[in-house]
């Protein structure tokens, strides 16, 4: 099984020139509110076994009441869907550094293992769901567990309608903008119809299978009705973080990085260096005192809060790389790179400068620094470096 930065497949690709656009009646997506300070670890689970050996994404039941025992104790709150959203609308407040337990897929051993967990501490917790895997016999949930776990904290978003992972997406886009499209559309929009019509409640989340959200998908997501889109690319959500592409930890079952790195707060591991990390007045990832494990992420801004930028006025410098060839997509607003020769140091320094419009002068560059975590980058091997 891959890696999880393997997963992070951040392809971020513009409407083609003549291709048909979404619905006019698409929703005018609000401008966000400003940063309050708050973040919020976003945990992503998804099969549980206790006979099973643990994989990347199936954990034993014991180390996840391990863990949920651990936000009890560092005194982590565990907010809901509901609370989150509120949050993310500039419509309420939460404590300062809160959890969200997200669940994807819709495994049997949701209800079996890792609910009666969660139900003990109180926890609630949110499940995405894919269409075709609901009621879908063998290891798969069923209407009646869900609709127990309903009643109980469990809230549900859209996984998509078939989990097509990112090559089965790709081979759509091959067969032209009207079968893509017509894709696109099924997978946002037939999901959600389906899961709101079954189970009796709004479906205005959406997590992306694989992790995969090139930006052409975003006017589609919008146009299907959801509000929030969660990745697999690991980072604090702040309020002011882009709907669309919103950070999420994935926990593994046989490491306890992310978890560890999720419920930090902080940028600081056993062996980091004692260093301040800044935010950044963007989003950018890695975040600032972020971790990851590949040596070669792909790293950006968003610059979609900037008015009056100048797209060509746009620099990226990496320490140890100088400037370097970082492309802007118009439709996401997003700079991006993907780096092509190994980080080296355990600390990655980035600054992003541009300029507006209507003043040739630069403004304030934007930096900020991140971690590699070095022992899984290693563990990675030759194919991953």
């Amino acid at each position: 099984m891959l890696r999880l930065p393997a997963l992070v497949l951040l392809i971020i690709a513009p409407l083609a020139l003549g291709q048909e656009a979404p619905d006019p009646a698409s929703p005018v997506v609000p401008p966000l509110p400003e940063d309050n300070g708050a973040r919020v670890a976003v945990l992503g689970y998804h099969e549980f076994s206790a006979t099973k050996e643990p994989t990347l994404m199936r954990m034993k039941p014991s180390e996840f009441k391990k863990q949920m025992e651990v936000l009890k104790e560092l005194n982590l709150p565990v907010i809901s869907l509901h609370q989150f959203l509120e949050w993310k609308r500039g419509n309420a407040e939460i404590p300062a550094r809160s959890v969200l337990i997200t669940i994807d897929d819709g495994w049997k051993s949701v209800y079996t293992e890792a609910y009666p967990i969660l139900k003990a501490h109180g926890y609630p917790f949110t499940i995405y769901l894919y269409k075709n895997y609901v009621d879908g016999g063998g290891r798969a949930l069923t209407t009646p567990m869900i609709k127990e776990m309903q009643q109980n904290g469990c809230t549900i978003g859209s996984h998509s309608v078939s989990h097509a992972l990112p090559a089965q997406g790709k081979a759509q886009a091959k067969k032209g903008p009207e079968v893509y499209h017509q894709f696109l559309r099924s997978e946002f929009g037939d999901s959600r119809k389906f899961l709101m019509d079954k189970f009796k409640e709004p479906v205005t989340t959406y997590a992306y299978p694989g992790g995969y959200f090139p930006s052409e998908m975003f006017p589609f997501g919008d146009d299907a009705g959801y509000e929030c889109f969660f990745t697999v690319v690991p980072g604090k959500v702040r309020r002011d973080s882009s709907n669309h592409a919103l950070p999420r930890y994935i926990v593994h079952g046989t490491t306890q990085r992310s978890f560890t790195s999720a419920t930090s707060f902080q940028a600081t591991g056993n062996s980091a260096p004692s260093i301040g990390f800044k935010t950044t007045p963007h989003p950018v990832y890695p975040g600032p005192g972020g971790m990851v494990e590949s040596r070669l992420p792909t790293i950006w801004a968003d610059l979609s809060g900037v008015e009056n930028l100048d797209p060509s006025s746009i620099s990226m410098r990496i320490a140890g790389f100088g400037r370097v060839p970082a492309t802007f997509d118009p439709v996401a607003k997003r700079f991006s790179w993907t780096v092509n020769r190994r980080l080296r140091q355990q600390v990655s320094e980035i600054t992003v400068q541009w300029s507006l419009l209507d003043e040739p002068k630069p403004e304030a560059p934007m930096s900020w620094s991140f971690l590699i975590d070095r022992e899984a980058a290693y563990q990675a091997g030759a194919g991953q470096e």
